[in-house]
């Protein structure tokens, strides 16, 4: 069996065998199979996708590449949840402290920025002293002392997906469905969590741009998710715009806390609003209860601030300075302003995705270094009404801002 036989076979559209994904995952997480070909593999599979048999094989191997995380020492039922990425979704920031408010384990591995989207690991990693990187032993003791422990993928979690999810990155094989759903759920299932909530983005600035794709999506991780043994609800949320009012690293840590601490004035009624679904299906999933009552105590915890409090107890707990949780001053600063006058009909989020980008919020290589506080805060959103000459975004980063960045947010917004 080589490499060469798997392209032969994946381009006539024949399906691999569980042999020969296994061949490939393990290749390629010990090196003997080199990044040029893999790229071929990948994209191979990008053209012409898997079956449902392969995308479960190839799950499966990406878990059995390294260590399955065991939680069965944390009491209760342990909480998970997974959004497959859009522009401004800080939504884990902001619902694993409340699920953890709650009383319910919420044990959570997430990845680095992909694409245009950004990583609950990069946004973490801009707090001060916020320590990503935890030993099994040292998450399953957060969980069960803090009831949250929020980590990026340790060496040996699903290595396989660790370096397929930088090469899918740069090589134009991100938005593949079987590749998505095979990443976040062989990461999702290694990290022994019992409840799973997918939240399947949709939209331009998701992956999945359509309803049908969404959904197709979300029924492949569901079907995983069960027959590997879990309990797993998917829901779909709107990406056609971005979610709340900032994009970008720190920019988006300093908005969930403000959402968390009731300074709602600082964020937006679509980012609370998805925040609420998202963790009312956490705890009907991990408590048995019904929507309203779930709903109901997700505003609770909101309301008297121990989710807030829960969010900082978080923070502290993985060597995070709470006081650093603050917009910070950049080299470079531009107001972007309407060419016209009339209702925001539509933000665009991929291109304020692509903007966030070039700003250096996010990755075009698997080297790239990010600058943490770089970003957009969206001043007009959607039904906001402008006149010419208002400023409807800034700009922020550490590097000269050029004309096409801010033209690209000018195009974003649709103005009827």
């Amino acid at each position: 069996m080589n490499m060469v036989q798997l392209f032969e076979k994946k381009k006539q559209g024949l399906e691999l065998s569980q042999a020969e994904i296994q061949y490939f995952v393990e290749g390629y997480t010990t090196g003997s199979i080199p990044d040029y070909q893999a790229s071929s593999l990948l994209m191979a599979i990008r053209l012409l996708g898997m079956s449902d048999d392969e995308t479960f094989y190839l799950t499966k191997a990406m878990i059995e590449s390294g260590d399955v995380i065991d939680l069965t020492s944390i009491e209760g039922f342990k909480i998970d949840k997974h959004s497959t990425g859009g522009v401004g979704d800080k939504v884990t920031l902001v619902v694993t402290p409340i699920i953890a408010a709650l009383g319910i384990p919420v044990a959570k591995f997430s990845g680095k920025g992909l694409g245009i989207t950004g990583g609950t690991i990069d946004k973490l990693e801009s707090i001060q002293g916020f320590k990503t990187e935890l030993s099994s032993q040292e998450f399953i003791d957060n969980v069960n002392q803090h009831k949250i422990a929020v980590a990026g993928q340790t060496g040996n979690l699903v290595p396989a997906d660790k370096k397929l999810y930088a090469l899918r990155d740069v090589t134009g094989t991100v938005d593949s469905i079987p590749l998505i759903a095979a990443s976040i759920m062989s990461k999702k299932i290694a990290s022994g969590a019992d409840g799973i909530v997918l939240d399947v983005k949709c939209g331009s600035g998701a992956f999945m741009k359509t309803q049908e794709e969404a959904q197709r999506l979300a029924d492949t991780m569901t079907a995983i998710g069960e027959k590997l043994g879990r309990k797993v609800i998917a829901h779909i949320s709107d990406m056609d715009n971005p979610l709340g009012k900032m994009i970008g690293n720190k920019l988006e840590v300093v908005e969930a806390y403000a959402l968390l601490s009731g300074r709602l004035e600082e964020t937006h009624e679509d980012l609370v609003d998805e925040c609420v679904v998202i963790a009312s299906l956490m705890y009907q999933i991990a408590a048995g209860v019904n929507e309203a009552e779930a709903t109901a105590a997700v505003k609770g915890v909101l309301a008297d601030g121990s989710a807030a409090a829960k969010f900082e107890e978080f923070i502290v707990a993985q060597g995070g300075v709470v006081s650093d949780i603050v917009q910070n001053d950049t080299a470079h600063k531009v107001a972007v302003t309407a060419v016209s006058e009339g209702t925001v009909e539509t933000i665009n989020a991929l291109l304020v995705g692509e903007a966030s980008v070039s700003l250096g919020a996010g990755r075009l290589t698997k080297e790239s270094k990010l600058d943490y506080d770089a970003g957009i805060q969206l001043i007009a959103k959607k039904g906001d009404h402008v006149t010419n000459g208002d400023t409807i975004a800034y700009l922020y980063s550490n590097q000269p801002i050029d004309e096409e960045t801010i033209n690209k947010i000018q195009q974003a917004y649709t103005i009827a």
